[in-house]
């Protein structure tokens, strides 16, 4: 099991009112599994994905990540977590617009200390199809090429999750279904992949659509 969340709640203070958005999400996502969390907006989606992704904490309830206790980890442990265990996909690409594709791929490897970054971000960019756009700054890139850039970046540290938040939301259809085949050969690798998305044709890519309606799992559908 690569992540078990039981109870989670999560309650903003609003100026003199509560929000409460999770309302007692309970989860079970085993390794290497492609799940897609599906809800209208506000419906807990991002911010569920938020403290699975270990960018939040739960106001309560408890979070394992591969049976540890994520409540209880350091900031340095949960950066090294972020770093080394998990990858981030947005739909906004966040790419540094001042650095190359490549530049932007290796950033996570300095932070680890890699032996070869430059060389282990080429071949990432490479995976990805944009072996000859190496050089070129996000401005010089379409959308689907700068989403390509932050698939790269997410998995050159090999991570054993990769959460992506709406990734195809910025795209047009066909764009976006290039995008969904790199999710479905990650996929293929045994990465557990965790994706959001208000869209049902995305969703049923994945194995396991978790449904989310205000603040709750409603449903669990299994895809063949």
């Amino acid at each position: 099991m690569v992540i078990r969340a039981t109870n989670l709640r999560k309650t903003y203070r609003m100026g003199e009112v509560d929000l409460e958005v999770l309302k007692g999400v309970d989860l079970e996502i085993e390794r290497g599994e492609y799940v897609a969390i599906m809800g209208p907006s506000g419906s807990g989606k991002s911010t569920l994905m938020n403290i699975l992704g270990c960018l939040d904490v739960p106001t309560a309830g408890r979070y394992l990540l591969e049976g540890r206790e994520v409540s209880a980890l350091r900031e340095d442990e949960l950066a090294e977590v972020r770093g080394r265990r998990i990858g981030f996909v947005f739909q906004t690409f966040n790419l540094l617009p001042r650095a190359s594709a490549l530049e932007n791929v290796t950033l996570p490897l300095y932070y680890q200390r890699a032996a070869h970054p430059r060389e282990e971000a080429t071949r990432a960019l490479e995976s990805v199809g944009l072996a000859q756009r190496l050089k070129h700054y996000p401005s010089q890139l379409s959308g689907g090429e700068r989403q390509r850039v932050a698939i790269a970046r997410a998995v050159v540290t090999r991570p054993a999750i990769v959460l992506a938040d709406e990734p195809t939301g910025n795209l047009d259809s066909r764009t976006g279904q290039e995008i969904l085949e790199l999710f479905d050969a990650l996929s293929l690798r045994e990465v557990t992949i965790i994706l959001v998305t208000h869209d049902r044709a995305v969703a049923e890519r994945a194995r396991r659509i978790i449904h989310l309606r205000d603040g709750l799992v409603s449903s669990v559908e299994k895809r063949p």
